[in-house]
């Protein structure tokens, strides 16, 4: 039997499968059956009548779509979740005004403790927004210092402000 037969004689049963499971007539999953059975025709094995196995396949491949549409769907609420998480509120409350004061003034007074070449280096790149290339031409040391003095000043901040992260 060749192909063009086994597509004719299983089109109109594989069309079924795939409305019944999908609730919609879907010719790339009755495209993606029959090259599935074309590629793995080998691995039939004369258990059942073949066209049995080709409605066998098809069912999985319907199944998997649907499988794949939940998972896109969810990664879809995900992201809008995460892009709601993401919006502010533009009304800031006097109490959130404190609160955002106080986080400051700590911020404040932990890079003031830093050492003065972490210090420095901190105010260029993370509060000017120099590159680090720019603090270095400016500080006159290599770039591989500026961004050690930069780690280890995170590193430092991040233990003095350890409550805040």
């Amino acid at each position: 039997m060749n192909f063009k037969e086994i597509v004719k004689n299983n089109q109109s049963s594989v069309r079924n499968i795939i409305k019944l499971i999908t609730k919609e007539t879907n010719e790339d999953l009755e495209q993606e059956v029959y090259v599935k059975v074309w590629k793995n025709s080998d691995k039939y094995k004369e258990q059942g009548s073949f066209k049995s196995w080709i409605n066998t396949v098809a069912k999985n491949v319907s199944k998997d779509y649907l499988k794949s549409v939940q998972k896109r769907n969810y990664d879809a609420l995900l992201q809008d979740d995460e892009i709601l998480t993401t919006v502010k509120d533009k009304k800031e409350t006097p109490e959130l005004k404190l609160i955002n004061n106080e986080r400051q003034k700590r911020i404040i007074e932990a890079v003031n403790t830093l050492k003065p070449k972490f210090k420095e280096v901190i105010m260029l790149c993370e509060i000017y927004g120099y590159s680090y290339e720019e603090a270095a031409y400016k500080l006159k040391c290599p770039l591989g210092t500026i961004k050690s003095r930069l780690y280890n000043a995170k590193k430092d901040l991040a233990a003095l402000l350890e409550d805040l992260l």
